[in-house]
């Protein structure tokens, strides 16, 4: 039995406005879930409905197998980090990450060893006299995210907690959520719009959609095995290369290049005169004929170094695409590129559905 069960989990708001669609997951205790998708996409109106923050419209929601619809925030049993820190400003550090445990009237002295022990876990042990003011922001989340595990709550919920900081302060912080983790060994839920958040911290990532459910599956099986075209969109960076055209006698054609599609999927024939979707990440590509391969040659429109890498954008007659080559091969711009997609590294989806089609 999942340690979190979620069952055709709804949200209908009084206008008739349906933020989430039967939503289903189970989650084992321990587990790091990273709920993910654009913005308005419901993953922190589900969030909210796991918290108590929100009424659950229709569904069940089950905490160690029992039924938890009903039951407010403290008897869930779980913490919540926020986008915003919620410090209180006339309180130290020591009073805001104590201040849940001072509520509950726990003695002094536990409060105390709790308080320096968090502390000692989150680096914080020569804050603990500061205000929150006279922090930086990855130390004022700290700060939150430490209020939040004194407590030794089944659950922790995160909602955006690394929005607040610069790049170099979210790639610390996301290290240290994923120490936390490690040592705490807590099941946490984690909401973001950041693939990149996503990817690194999660066990296993939710993409969601106008309310619905895309994926679920590990950072690898979202990576290397989408299940349509908006997961293989939206997981990756730079995104995912489209070519959509009509399948005619088994191959796919747009300008003057055509890519016979029964090399990659002996299966074609079904879609003859059908739509279809042709897709490649731009670190896929090769530059030397790696055999096995489809070979395009396109122009460059422009480049963009970015110290290991370079992002290529190139065009094919009215296509567009993005390739990422080594930065020693950055090509000159309004030049012809000649590239390969190799044909393992090619994705097929359905033009109607937009579902994957499993290659074989």
């Amino acid at each position: 039995m999942a340690y979190l069960s979620l069952k055709n989990i709804n949200k209908i708001y009084p206008n008739g406005f349906h933020a989430v669609h039967n939503f289903n997951l189970e989650i084992e205790k321990g587990e790091f879930v990273v709920f993910v998708g654009p913005s308005g996409c419901g993953k922190s109106t589900t969030l909210r409905m796991i918290a108590g923050l929100e009424d659950i419209s229709s569904g069940e929601f089950l905490i160690n197998g029992q039924r938890a619809n009903e039951k407010g925030p403290r008897e869930r049993e779980v913490a919540m980090v926020f986008q915003s820190y919620a410090l209180y400003p006339q309180m130290t550090v020591y009073d805001n990450i104590a201040f849940g445990l001072t509520l509950q009237g726990v003695d002094e002295d536990v409060i105390e060893e709790r308080v320096k022990n968090t502390a000692k876990i989150l680096g914080l042990t020569d804050y603990l006299d500061r205000l929150p003011r006279a922090l930086s922001g990855g130390q004022r989340q700290r700060v939150a995210i430490g209020r939040a595990i004194i407590r030794k709550v089944g659950v922790f919920l995160m909602d955006e907690p690394l929005s607040n900081l610069d790049a170099k302060q979210r790639v610390t912080m996301r290290y240290e959520i994923a120490q936390i983790h490690r040592s705490t060994g807590a099941t946490t839920i984690y909401v973001t719009h950041d693939q990149t958040e996503a990817m690194t911290l999660a066990d296993r990532i939710v993409v969601m959609k106008d309310g619905y459910v895309q994926q679920i599956g590990t950072p690898y099986e979202l990576y290397f095995k989408p299940a349509n075209v908006f997961v293989a969109g939206f997981i990756g960076e730079p995104p995912t290369n489209f070519i959509k055209g009509t399948v005619k006698n088994g191959s796919l054609a747009f300008g003057d290049v055509t890519l016979d599609l029964k090399k990659v999927y002996s299966g074609i024939g079904a879609y003859e005169g059908k739509e279809m979707v042709l897709g490649f990440r731009p670190e896929a590509i090769r530059l030397t004929d790696p055999q096995n391969a489809y070979e395009i040659i396109s122009r460059v429109e422009l480049t963009e170094m970015l110290g290991d890498n370079t992002n290529v954008y190139i065009t094919k007659g009215d296509h567009q695409a993005i390739l990422k080559v080594d930065s020693h091969d950055t090509p000159e711009m309004d030049t012809d590129l000649t590239f390969y997609i190799p044909y393992e590294s090619v994705y097929l989806f359905d033009g109607q559905t937009e579902k994957a089609i499993e290659l074989r």
